[in-house]
């Protein structure tokens, strides 16, 4: 049986249970406040149990959601292989940002307001999801406390264009259900990380370059 981790923080795992004071605003006003407080007693963790590992062990996609200082959010999408968002422990995970667009958009929101939401979402097989709530904070090399998970960490991502890493501390985790979630069916595509073709990133496919350009001539 997996061992539960330490209940010494009782305060905070029970006020991170009751969700936020909008939630509860709206909970009272639509009358959803037994629904609401069964799924903070049966459904939310401050950890990544066992099956919450290895379902993020498998996953290939993951969402993810930032704020700056001022509030202003941005929610962005992550892909690589089978295992890039690596599970340190329980409490942790660490991803990698490849090469992009410079703009650095979700590393700039957490320079300034570290929370992260990431939302996991198998539309393969179980068509569940998985949410992953935290703080987070930009790394340019991750440690290893085990040296046998370093070795596969960094044979696994030999010739990848990894530019950053990301670690997250969990403070929630919880399941995101399937009843809305399409199943999908994998197709093969060359994947080409990091790379700064512009015909592999999608070029101008909104037109957005062209008509910047139309508006400026006289």
């Amino acid at each position: 049986m997996e061992a539960r981790p330490s209940l010494c923080n009782a305060a905070y795992q029970t006020q991170a249970l009751l969700g936020s004071a909008g939630e509860k605003l709206l909970q009272e006003k639509f009358s959803t406040e037994k629904r609401a407080q069964a799924f903070y007693s049966h459904q939310v963790l401050n950890y990544l149990n066992e099956r919450m590992r290895e379902f993020i062990a498998c996953q290939e996609m993951v969402f993810i959601a930032t704020a700056d200082e001022h509030g202003e959010s941005d929610c962005s999408f992550r892909a690589g292989p089978k295992g890039f968002v690596e599970v340190v422990n329980e409490r942790e995970l660490r991803y990698p940002e490849y090469r992009g667009n410079g703009v650095m958009a979700s590393l700039g929101n957490l320079v300034g307001n570290a929370h992260v939401g990431m939302l996991f979402i198998d539309f393969f097989e179980s068509k569940i999801g998985l949410h992953v709530n935290g703080t987070a904070r930009i790394v340019e090399e991750p440690c290893y406390a085990d040296p046998e998970l370093q070795k596969t960490a960094e044979g696994s991502r030999a010739g990848s264009p990894v530019e950053h890493w990301v670690e997250v501390k969990v403070e929630e985790a919880y399941i995101h259900c399937s009843k809305h979630i399409p199943r999908l069916k994998k197709v093969p595509k060359d994947i080409f990380l990091g790379t700064d073709e512009a015909v592999r990133k999608g070029g101008d496919y909104f037109g957005v370059k062209r008509a910047k350009e139309q508006r400026v001539k006289p």
